[in-house]
């Protein structure tokens, strides 16, 4: 069991654990997320955010197969009037293969994510995750994330 990091050329490797992760929000959210697009869609669009300068991804490799993922970001965010400039990690994505959950594979990534700044340059780590989703308010919660704000929305 190791933490990779898991380059552009290599974003294949996240399409299964994201299905995962994106069939449990078609579920429960379906009119705001789409259907799971083929491979051969998503692939590209992976690779492509992968390849950026500032995205970042993480693998928990168990036996050459990916037992879970942590997508970060690092956001540096003018002042205002209102707040001071502000360098931080963005987590976008954790997926933990179904197979692998409860074993503290989340956990672990987001402790290698923490591990991967300096906290003088990098002191936040932010995110956000569905309301629907327990499993991901434990793991942040349990990872010592604290709500800061309610995203609300309303649809037609």
């Amino acid at each position: 069991m190791s933490i990779i990091e898991i380059p552009a050329a290599e974003a294949h490797r996240l399409i299964p654990l994201l299905r995962q992760v994106h069939d449990l929000h078609v579920l429960h959210q379906p009119r705001r997320f789409s259907p799971f697009p083929a491979d051969s869609e998503i692939a590209p669009w992976l690779a492509d955010w992968l390849a950026q300068p500032d995205i970042h991804a993480l693998g928990y490799e168990t036996v050459g197969k990916l037992a879970g993922y942590a997508i970060y970001e690092i956001e540096r965010r003018p002042a205002s009037p209102l707040r001071p400039a502000e360098t931080r990690a963005m987590l976008h994505h954790v997926s933990v293969d179904a197979e692998h959950r409860r074993q503290g594979i989340g956990t672990a990534l987001i402790a290698a994510i923490r591990d991967r700044l300096d906290p003088d340059d990098i002191p936040v780590i932010a995110t956000t995750y569905a309301s629907f989703n327990l499993a991901s308010a434990a793991l942040m919660a349990a990872s010592g994330f604290e709500p800061a704000v309610i995203f609300a929305e309303w649809r037609v």
